[in-house]
């Protein structure tokens, strides 16, 4: 007797996952800004923790950004960081 039906039946069963994180429009839109963000970040004059200074982040939350780690930083976080490196970006996120 096979346990796969069993689980499978379970899947059916289990309420779907409602984590903000894994919204995918909002994950689209994050992976979308940290790629700008990162390209601003590597061409602008500004260091790292100058950039986490002027938007009030820790300098952790800009490191976490340059090292990929999307999953660190919120929508909100990344168009802070965006702003202080361009303030008159027209950043249509």
């Amino acid at each position: 007797m096979s346990t796969a039906r069993h689980t499978s039946n379970a899947e059916l069963l289990d309420p779907p996952r409602s984590c903000p994180d894994l919204d995918v429009r909002d994950l689209e839109k994050r992976t979308r800004l940290m790629r700008i963000v990162t390209r601003l970040i590597a061409v602008s004059d500004l260091g790292c923790r100058d950039i986490a200074r002027r938007a009030g982040l820790p300098a952790q939350k800009i490191s976490d950004l340059l090292a990929g780690r999307l999953e660190h930083l919120s929508l909100d976080e990344l168009r802070l960081v965006y702003h202080t490196i361009d303030p008159e970006g027209a950043l249509n996120y």
